[in-house]
């Protein structure tokens, strides 16, 4: 159904409470940007204009009502609840749309390496001989649209060996873990800290057909992995750096990404007491790390 927007203008400091006030008032949504970023046409403009300050930045506003609201009524009611006049506002007419179909547009397939293809539900393959994994995106990080999921995504191309046994260390949507089992490993774990995550994960394994097991990190059974994958930050790859070592056997790989450039050294010398670790590859600013466990203690 069509919509009607509600435009006005007011100092930023005050945008959350004008925000809060207009959704109680039966606001569906409420947007703030830039007043002088403004691009849209408003059908008319209603009001006294108000006094510019040159002390406060102007914020921008942008109320979005079901197509019969009392609009004007809701922004009096919003200004009552914050004891003040209410501003100098414009309403625009917004059309229907199907909005599952706009959001859909903005995904489609994505190529992240010599065989390896990101491919929305909605979409169909651009390669059928490719190793396609169907992600959608939702709830849980990790579609392959940010640079970490990428360079792991790489490495486990380039590097993963068939029916080796690996672990996606926060693991968000599951997409590594899947990864792997489609390239071959065996036997495949993802854990995260967010039981919407382990979800994501789990349905994610079920559409692409898959075998892999997501835990929380109290549910993980004892042993360890050919390979660990941790897709994080930098911060807690560092305080993690003893128990995911300890996961990882003798001759085993780990793989760490989520890493800003200037802190792939302090996060390389976390881990240099059990593995060679060295920057394995770098994209948009981010670091991955990769290297072998040489020893089995530090």
């Amino acid at each position: 159904m069509p919509y009607i927007a509600l435009r006005i203008d007011t100092a930023a400091g005050a945008a959350d409470g004008w925000a809060d006030a207009l959704l109680d008032a039966g606001a569906l949504s409420v947007d703030a940007a830039d007043a002088l970023a403004g691009t849209a046409q408003a059908t008319e403009v209603y009001g006294e204009p108000g006094v510019p300050s040159a002390e406060w930045p102007t914020t921008r506003l942008t109320a979005l009502f079901a197509e019969h609201a009392d609009v004007a009524g809701a922004l009096e009611q919003a200004a009552a609840a914050l004891a003040r006049t209410p501003p100098r506002y414009a309403l625009e007419a917004v059309p229907d749309c199907d909005w599952v179909r706009a959001t859909q547009a903005q995904f489609g397939p994505m190529r992240v390496g010599e065989r390896l293809w990101i491919v929305p539900s909605w979409c169909e393959p651009p390669d059928a001989a490719a190793v396609n994994l169907r992600i959608d995106p939702g709830l849980a990080f990790g579609t392959g649209s940010h640079a970490t999921t990428r360079l792991c995504l790489r490495w486990l191309e380039a590097h993963l060996r068939r029916g080796v046994a690996l672990l996606d260390y926060g693991c968000g949507s599951g997409i590594l873990a899947i990864a792997a089992a489609k390239l071959g490993a065996e036997r495949v774990c993802g854990v995260d800290v967010d039981a919407q995550a382990l979800e994501a994960g789990a349905a994610n394994a079920l559409a692409n057909a898959v075998d892999a097991r997501f835990v929380a990190p109290e549910g993980l059974p004892s042993g360890t992995f050919d390979v660990v994958v941790a897709n994080i930050l930098a911060n807690p790859l560092v305080l993690l750096a003893p128990r995911l070592a300890a996961r990882v056997r003798v001759g085993g790989d780990v793989v760490l990404s989520g890493i800003l450039e200037a802190q792939a050294a302090p996060v390389a010398a976390a881990y240099a007491r059990w593995f060679n670790i060295a920057p394995w590859g770098s994209e948009d600013g981010w670091v991955a790390l990769a290297g072998s466990r040489e020893r089995e203690h530090g």
